[in-house]
């Protein structure tokens, strides 16, 4: 995966990523990410120009509710992954659950309008603009499985039920 990075401070609550006055007035998942951060920057969606992204932010991103639509209108406006030091642990959930990889590393190195590459197999973010990798935590069995397969719903599908070796 390849990506412009948008950065974000620590903090970030759900209602910046994407706003309640939406949570049920629109059900649609691709509706719902034209509105992705708007209240943080108005502009936003436009600016991603349908290309994927990444989101680099600092501690606790993902705090203050327990939407989903939260980490889904990420997904559905193009996010690849968002990369922080850390997260709420209710986005946190709600983001693999949809299959989302939230990737835990230190972004302080990464600026607006990098352009990076992960690589979640081998466990690398590439920052291509400054020629860098970054050390990332790396995901359980459970994790992948969620990510590989888009999301819980999915992974239960595939197997009908969630009697998977998740070791």
């Amino acid at each position: 995966m390849k990506g412009v990075v948008f950065k974000f401070g620590n903090d970030v609550n759900t209602d910046l990523i994407i706003s309640g006055r939406y949570k049920f007035s629109i059900q649609d998942p691709d509706e719902l990410a034209k509105h992705v951060f708007e209240d943080a920057d108005p502009g936003f969606y436009k600016k991603l120009k349908g290309r994927p992204f990444f989101v680099a932010a600092g501690k606790n991103f993902g705090c203050g509710s327990s939407r989903e639509q939260a980490p889904q209108a990420i997904k559905f406006a193009g996010g690849a992954a968002v990369l922080a030091k850390s997260f709420a642990r209710i986005f946190y959930r709600n983001a693999f659950n949809l299959g989302l990889p939230l990737i835990e590393c230190d972004t302080k190195k990464i600026k607006q309008g990098d352009i990076i590459e992960l690589d979640l197999k081998k466990g690398i973010v590439f920052n291509q603009t400054k020629a860098q990798s970054l050390s990332i935590k790396p995901f359980n069995k459970f994790q992948k499985s969620l990510i590989e397969e888009g999301g819980i719903v999915n992974l239960y599908k595939k197997h009908g039920g969630l009697k998977i070796d998740i070791g």
